[in-house]
């Protein structure tokens, strides 16, 4: 032995659930000040490998600004409570869990009736357009559902959500919301907060009456070059900072 503490798989594992925990109550708690949310309803869930018969959501009921990581629920893909109390909202299951078991590669499934982007869903043409380097970083991951069936209160409505998605990683609901997908919590808020973002300058645009001006096609594959930064993560890090953090650094030291 060398003197150094090995750890144990269950311990690394327990420490990666507790890390998954903890950044979903503070995407929670983000949204919130941003006023992404809606009320006590929407959902943002999170997923592990390690855990595959089980996701976490917030208690039906909790308001996002509450989002504690030791009280989030362990929802199981039956719909049981596997741990925690409080009630799991038939909504967050029957979207949740089909997109969930069908994306295991994604560790979190956002679903949000957030302003901009559910106006355009209100739209007949609800397609975001390439007129802006935002904008155009979604263009190809972005999948129109043309259907609304009314609240997703059965299983069957969630599972044909998760086939309209297919690989991408948003989906658009008609008269509805809208899904994103992230390998990490951290990159599904940066494409949430982005998202929203984008929305809300189309539709600015759009209100002057103006012509729109879109984007060459030939500057459109530039602008889609990756920046080669995990700019997912330097975001949420950034955003717990200044949403989460009482003690904050002040402006002139």
């Amino acid at each position: 032995m060398d003197g150094h503490t090995i750890a144990s798989p269950s311990a690394s594992l327990d420490k990666d659930w507790w890390q998954l925990r903890t950044d979903l109550a503070a995407a929670h708690r983000i949204a919130s000040a941003q006023e992404l949310n809606e009320g006590i309803f929407n959902h943002l869930t999170a997923y592990s490998k390690s855990k595959p018969d089980r996701f976490l959501s917030l208690p039906f009921g909790q308001h996002w600004s509450e989002a504690v990581a030791s009280e989030l629920l362990e929802v199981g893909f039956d719909g049981s409570t596997l741990k925690g109390d409080g009630i799991v909202e038939s909504t967050a299951y029957c979207i949740h869990a089909p997109i969930h078991r069908v994306r295991p590669e994604c560790a979190a499934v956002f679903h949000t009736h957030m302003p901009f982007a559910t106006a355009l869903t209100r739209l007949k043409d609800p397609s975001l357009k390439a007129i802006g380097q935002i904008e155009i970083g979604f263009l190809n991951d972005i999948a129109y559902d043309e259907s609304y069936n009314g609240k997703a209160t059965t299983l069957d409505e969630g599972e044909r959500m998760a086939r309209v998605l297919g690989q991408k990683n948003v989906l658009f609901l008609a008269n509805h919301g809208i899904v994103v997908l992230g390998k990490t919590i951290a990159h599904a808020y940066e494409r949430l907060y982005y998202l929203e973002r984008a929305c809300q300058i189309q539709l600015y645009a759009m209100w002057t009456g103006a012509e729109l001006l879109h984007v060459r096609r030939e500057i459109m594959e530039l602008v889609n070059v990756p920046s080669g930064h995990d700019t997912g993560q330097m975001l949420f890090d950034a955003m717990k900072r200044v949403y989460l953090n009482p003690t904050k650094k002040r402006f002139d030291e």
